[in-house]
Formats: structure tokens, C-alpha cells, sequence
């Protein structure tokens, strides 16, 4: 039978996840010789064999693989005619070939790893270190591209003969896994006190960690992206004291548990949740609390917790030998980065932690855990970071343009990179307030830069002139002498869940309802609540929120009470409020003289720059029903706890008729049809004189809301016969409020729209870089 020749590049997430083991049982399953390697794209292989089982090796790589690869293209074509034959099939060492790859994310332990750790005898028995092919640290100990041990932070622990063999035998799930470690030639485990130096290594050490969590102390833990800090998640005490000396009264806290089971007397996934917490990323999964159960010490204010499952076998020894879930949040300072040095945690962290559980195994780059809910039936991604990220996906198209690196925003930064028809969107990296966190996205970004090995052509960032990442991305193109582009803050985030649904460049027109906090207009002012139709190349605003003046600036992205008053003075002035509500506690809160004399500067753009953000719109319904009135100290907690405090009977029965109202007429000036809240602010402050509850307040108020952005939906499209578009997206960080979301998407839905929310990416700023590039790409700028 004659024995022909073809070559195969796969692209995709195809290193770091046993591929090449998989790949050499295929080709040996079906008598085919030649070999295997990774490189810069992906991996090539080069195969000889019939006509029969070269076709069917092809079908193979398209349709299987191990778990945890994801194939985004496989090309054959015939071998260089200098191409000989060989005698069998091998895995051949890396090359530095082809176009940038991306890394791969790190890997919850699987169940064969977990099982050889848990039992007595086998050879990994409770070492915290146990992966192979299919699981462990993959992003976070990369150092360089391509994937092999050489070029991880393992490249300091020689192989032992046992570990060697195994790394050498491709029937083995360890072949060529390049995290391999056993306890004979692997990273251990160290813990010291406080202050009192080492005190334990190995098994002593875990044992001492875990004395410390049963006394009621708090822990620094060094997980697998970074320092964690953990405590007994069921100790309001303990809880309470991890708050004080963290400085963050009242942001939730992510909790760690055993088992699905050690969930139950908290929430009751239901199956996606299940799946999502048991996926191989082990994200943190917000999940509605058990009725009558009220975690105010894990989030107060709020009904959902955060849980992940144990994600690494040191994980998995730690809460083996614990009664319930821990606390397990990042280990750091109040808006600073997760630390990931070991020295940098004993300076910054032994003000919070009693003690130190750390190991001898570097982290290359920090990697913050993934947070993802459930909304309206659908995963969505909140954080992308461990596990998820980096993300590789798609271009709408693959033109010929130079590689781009976009910035993103100054909230919730990432960074993406475009080239050879993908976008490569890195792992969280964080807000870019204080000097160090701006320092470190810097310092990220370079490292993945070089990982690539191929500099950008263009810098993509945000317009507005004063985010971080946009000082960032000034400097890189006067350095690298490259052209720096401005996309539009809403327009992002419109292209990246474009992007996310493989929306083509060419496709016919879309709506876009971005919904969020702040961003940067095309028209220099401050945008906030937008309609906008378009695409990747360009999108027109249709419709908008109304401006709203914010008092004090960035005061009162922090001060609610602050976006009350000028919600009041723009609709309907404090004389009404004296007049008509003068008896109301909120009332009189506004009324004093110190607050009150703010309305004075309502009108000066410059002290009150106008804004037409719908976070801030649901800021000041919060504050006149009593909710973080005064301040918020994390971002978005006013909107948070608004949502919290919806009264479901109350949103299944508030029809047409119970929605507070939102017509649109048009703005003066431009024209645009807007969202006008004076008859939802009356009505409001009609049913606080009643004294209806609040969580009442809350459901008219997200009803009406709704209500009005699918009217003004309906009135953009048109006839609905020759509509003007049929797909709406509906993106920004608002629409991660799953009430808003579903009320709205299930009204367009029902009028024959196609709906497309953020999923993979983030609703929120977090998904901007990835929509910053795909317009970047499709304009060739």
C-alpha cells in the first residue's frame, strides 16, 4: 500500500495540555510515522502513512483531543520534498518556528492526580505539588514560549530517575508534562510564624497551617497565581478581624470548600453552578444563599456568596484536614496587586496574617482566581483570571495587518494582543489606581510581550487621556515608534462581545445598549448609558441616558448621596423636594445646609461635569432608599446591594403598570432620544411617603428601567418588517445586574430580536482590551 506524506499545523490552545502525548498514541494507533513538536504557533506534524489513516488522522484533530485543548484551526499540507521518511513516530523537541502562541491557563488537579495524593502508600501520598499532562500550573510558571520545562519556573528541580521515566514514556499521563514533581526532586513546603522565623517544612508545615486556621487565625498562603490569605470562613470573629486588618469593610470575600457537599449548608447549586464550580478552571461561582441564612460577615449587605472548589492538591490537604469552607481572598493591600514574591509577602502582609504557608516553587506571573455567575441560564464570566485566562478567540477576520496590543481601561484592566487572525486576551491584572498596581500591569504586559517575541505594529487604548493604560500606551509608541490609536470606551465594549458571538466585520448593522459607570465620549464628555449602532469598524449613537451632573467629580463615584442630589436638582429641584417630601428622612439628609449647598455647582461643568452614566443613576436610587447613602468602598456596592435587596414577589407581580416610568423624549442639541427618570424619581418618592419597603422600590425600579430601555429598542429598530437591525448586544459592567439583564433580554427576545450578552468575556471593563484590538484589526489602524 503506497504511503504518502502530509504535514498538520494545529493553532489553538494546544500546548501545555498532554497534546503531543495524544497526538503520538494517534498516529501510532493508525501505523503512522514521522513526528511531533511544539513551536511558536502551536504544533506541527509531519506524518507518512495510507491515504485512509491520514485522512482519518486529520478528521481526529479536528474533532478529539485531551480535556483541556481547544482548536481553533488545523491546515494540512504536502512536506518539503526534502522530507524522508522515518522509521517511527517521535516527539521532537520545540522549535522557535511559526507565530505567536499563547500560554495555556492553569488546570484544577484532575481526579487521577487527587486520588494518587490521597492514597496511603502511592508514591505522591500528600505531596501538595501532584499533576500531570491534564492538570497543574501551566500560565503561571511560564517564562517563555514554547512550552517546555526549560523555560518554566520548574527548570530548578532536576527529575529524580522515577519522575524521569515517567516524563519519558509517552504511554504515561506524565509524558513530557512539564510540571512533574514528586516528593524526592520537587518544591516543598516551608511555614514560619509571624515572627518567630521557620519553624516547619513538608508535612509538619501543612500540619502547623492548618493549627493556626483551627485557633482562629489568619493565614498567608501561597496558592498557585499568588499569596492568598485564608481563615475560618464560620467564625464571624475571625472574619471580621481578616476585614479590619485588611482595611475592606465590606467587599465580599471569596470562600474555599472541600467538596460540593461542604457548600450545602450555605447555597444549593443547581446543575450549571455544580458544573461550573467542578470545571477543570475552578472558578469562583456567585450563588444565591439558602433563605434565611445572611452572611453579613462574608458579604454584607449582599444575598450571593463566592465559592470555588479546591483547585490544587494544596488546596485539597488543607481543607482535608478543616471542618467547613475557608475564606480564601487575595493576598494583598486594598487595592493593591495580589502579591506573588515571597519576601514581598513577609513585608506586606505580616501586618494581616499570623502566618506563613509558602513553598519553594517561583510563580513566573500572578494569576487572580476567575469569578463567574449564572444569568438567565448562561455562564457569565464576571473576572477572567486563573483558570480561564489567558483566552484565545477568534478575529472576525484575518487581514494583513501588524500584530496590535491593546491596553485596555483604567478599571479591571487586562491587556489583549492581536495577530494571525486571533485575539489573546491575558488574565486580569487589576485597577490601575495606586502607582504600584500601574507598575505591575506594565511589567505584565512586557512579560507577555516577550513571550511573543514579536512587537506590536500598533498600541490601541482608551480616549480618555488621563486612564493609566492610556499614559501607558503614549509611552510605548514614542518607545517602540509606532502609531497609537483611541477607541471609544463604549465602542469596546460593543466589539468585544461582537467578537465573543464571531459577529463578522462585514455583518449588517447591530445595536449595541452599552450600560456602565463612566467612559470617555467620542464627544469629550462623559458617557455612561449608550445606544449605539454599528460595528467593529464604526458605530453611530442612537440614544443615550439622560446627563446628569456629578457633583465633586470622582467624589461622587464614591459618595452616592452626592449623585441623589443632582439626580433631584436636574428633574425636579430641592424647592419640590422642601415642598412635597420635606418630612422624609432622605429629605431631610439632602435638605441640611452642608450638603444642600452643593446644588449650587450643579450647573458648573467644571466642578459637576454632566454625565449620562447609568451606575451612577442606579447609585442615586440606592441612596433614596437608605442603601450606602453616605460612601462606597468598593466600586459598583450601591448598584450590588440595590440588586440584593429586590423583593422577587414584588418584581413577578410589578406589570406595565407598578414599573416606575422612563420615557425617551429628545435631548436639546443633538436631538438624541434619552431616558428621562422625573416620572420614575416622583413615583419613588411617592411610595416612600406610603413607607413601601424597599425591596419593593428596588423591583419597580429595575422593572421600569428595563421597561424603557426595550421601548427605546423597539423605537431605534423600527418597522419590524425592514427593522433598521436584528441582533442587540447588551454589555458594560449594569449588565452584569442579572435582574436588569434577563427583564431586558427577555423583552426583545419576545419581539423576535436576537439578543447577545457578554459570556466568556466580561460585561465589565474587563473586556475592553479584546474589543480595543478587534476594531484596531478591522480598521487596519
Amino acid at each position: 500500500m503506497a504511503r504518502n506524506g502530509r504535514m498538520f499545523r494545529v493553532t489553538g490552545q494546544v500546548q501545555g495540555v498532554g497534546y503531543r502525548p495524544w497526538i503520538y498514541r494517534q498516529a501510532s494507533r493508525l501505523a503512522l510515522t514521522g513526528w511531533v513538536r511544539n513551536d511558536l504557533g502551536g504544533v506541527s506534524i509531519t506524518a507518512w502513512g495510507s491515504e485512509e489513516h491520514l485522512a482519518a488522522f486529520g478528521a481526529l484533530l479536528l474533532a478529539e483531543g485531551p480535556p483541556m485543548a481547544r482548536i481553533h484551526a488545523v491546515r494540512a499540507s504536502a512536506p518539503p520534498a526534502e522530507c524522508r521518511e522515518p522509521a517511527g513516530f517521535t516527539i521532537l523537541p520545540s522549535g522557535d518556528e511559526g507565530v505567536g502562541q499563547w500560554p495555556t491557563p492553569d488546570i484544577a488537579t484532575c481526579p487521577e492526580c487527587l486520588a494518587e495524593v490521597q492514597t496511603p502508600g502511592a508514591r505522591r501520598h500528600r505531596y501538595p505539588f501532584t499533576s500531570c499532562s491534564h492538570c497543574g500550573p501551566r500560565a503561571s510558571i511560564l517564562r517563555a514560549l514554547p512550552w517546555d520545562r526549560a523555560r518554566t519556573t520548574m527548570d530548578a528541580f532536576t527529575l529524580c530517575p522515577a519522575c524521569r521515566a515517567e516524563y519519558e514514556d509517552p504511554a504515561d499521563r506524565r509524558y513530557h508534562a512539564q510540571p512533574l514533581a514528586c516528593p524526592d526532586c520537587g518544591p516543598a513546603l516551608w511555614y514560619e510564624a509571624q515572627d518567630a522565623g521557620p519553624v516547619a517544612a513538608g508535612e509538619a508545615a501543612l500540619q502547623a497551617a492548618v493549627a493556626l486556621l483551627r485557633a482562629g487565625g489568619i493565614l498567608a498562603l501561597k496558592g498557585t497565581g499568588g499569596w492568598q490569605l485564608a481563615c475560618d470562613a464560620g467564625r464571624a470573629d475571625v472574619v471580621a478581624g481578616l476585614r479590619a486588618r485588611k482595611r475592606r469593610p465590606h467587599k465580599p470575600f471569596a470562600l474555599m470548600a472541600r467538596d460540593l457537599a461542604s457548600i450545602q449548608p450555605f447555597c444549593v447549586p443547581d446543575p450549571q453552578e455544580e458544573q461550573a464550580l467542578t470545571d477543570a478552571a475552578a472558578p469562583i461561582v456567585l450563588m444565591d444563599v439558602k433563605p434565611g441564612f445572611l452572611p453579613e460577615a462574608l458579604a454584607p449587605g449582599l444575598r450571593r456568596l463566592g465559592f470555588m472548589l479546591a483547585h490544587s492538591p494544596l488546596h485539597h490537604l488543607l481543607l482535608e484536614d478543616l471542618d467547613g469552607p475557608l475564606v480564601m481572598t487575595s493576598g494583598n493591600i486594598a487595592g493593591e496587586p495580589q502579591i506573588v514574591d515571597d519576601d514581598e509577602a513577609r513585608a506586606h502582609l505580616s501586618a494581616i496574617a499570623d502566618g506563613f504557608l509558602g513553598h519553594t516553587r517561583e510563580i513566573a506571573r500572578r494569576m487572580d482566581d476567575s469569578v463567574v455567575q449564572l444569568s438567565g441560564g448562561r455562564l457569565q464570566v464576571i473576572r477572567a483570571g486563573r483558570g480561564l485566562a489567558p483566552l484565545a478567540l477568534e478575529l472576525p477576520r484575518a487581514p494583513h495587518h501588524g500584530p496590535v496590543l491593546a491596553l485596555g481601561g483604567h478599571l479591571k484592566n487586562t491587556f489583549a494582543l492581536g495577530q494571525n487572525g486571533q485575539v489573546l486576551v491575558a488574565p486580569h491584572v487589576g485597577d490601575l489606581d495606586s502607582e504600584r498596581a500601574r507598575g505591575d500591569a506594565v511589567a505584565m504586559a512586557s512579560l507577555y510581550r516577550t513571550l511573543l517575541r514579536d512587537p506590536p505594529a500598533t498600541v490601541a487604548c482608551d480616549l480618555h487621556p488621563d486612564y493609566a493604560s492610556t499614559r501607558v500606551a503614549r509611552q510605548l509608541g514614542r518607545e517602540l515608534d509606532i502609531p497609537v490609536t483611541g477607541i471609544q470606551h463604549h465602542h469596546a465594549h460593543f466589539a468585544a462581545c461582537l467578537l465573543e458571538h464571531g459577529i463578522p466585520a462585514d455583518a449588517p448593522p447591530v445595536l449595541g445598549v452599552i450600560l456602565d459607570g463612566l467612559g470617555y465620549g467620542a464627544d469629550g464628555s462623559l458617557w455612561g448609558g449608550e445606544f449605539l449602532l454599528g460595528g467593529y469598524a464604526g458605530s453611530e449613537r442612537r440614544g443615550t441616558c439622560k446627563p446628569v451632573a456629578l457633583p465633586g467629580g470622582e467624589r461622587a463615584l464614591r459618595e452616592p448621596w452626592r449623585n441623589l442630589l443632582a439626580h433631584l436638582g436636574a428633574e425636579l429641584g430641592l424647592p419640590w423636594l422642601r415642598m412635597n417630601f420635606g418630612h422624609l428622612e432622605v429629605s431631610k439628609y439632602l435638605l441640611d445646609p452642608t450638603r444642600a449647598a452643593l446644588a449650587g455647582v450643579l450647573g458648573d461643568a467644571a466642578l459637576a461635569p454632566p454625565a449620562s452614566s447609568c451606575g451612577r443613576l442606579f447609585d442615586a436610587v440606592a441612596a433614596a432608599v437608605g442603601i450606602c447613602r453616605e460612601q462606597v468602598s468598593y466600586e459598583g456596592q450601591a448598584a450590588m446591594e440595590l440588586e440584593a435587596c429586590v423583593d422577587a414577589g414584588a418584581l413577578g407581580a410589578a406589570g406595565e403598570e407598578a414599573a416606575y416610568p422612563f420615557p425617551a423624549p429628545r435631548l436639546h442639541g443633538n436631538g438624541l432620544p434619552y431616558l428621562e427618570p422625573m416620572g420614575m424619581w416622583q413615583a419613588l418618592f411617592g411610595d416612600l411617603h406610603l413607607g413601601t419597603p424597599r425591596g419593593v422600590i428596588a423591583a419597580r425600579f429595575h422593572r421600569g428601567l428595563a421597561a424603557g430601555i426595550g421601548r427605546l429598542v423597539l423605537r431605534l429598530r423600527g418597522d419590524a418588517a425592514e427593522p433598521a437591525f436584528r441582533h442587540v448586544v447588551l454589555s458594560g459592567g449594569v449588565f452584569q445586574n442579572r435582574i436588569l439583564q434577563q427583564l431586558v433580554r427577555e423583552d426583545l427576545e419576545m419581539h423576535g430580536l436576537t439578543v447577545l450578552c457578554a459570556g466568556r468575556l466580561p460585561a465589565g471593563d474587563g473586556g475592553i482590551a479584546a474589543g480595543q484590538t478587534a476594531i484596531a484589526i478591522v480598521r487596519g489602524t
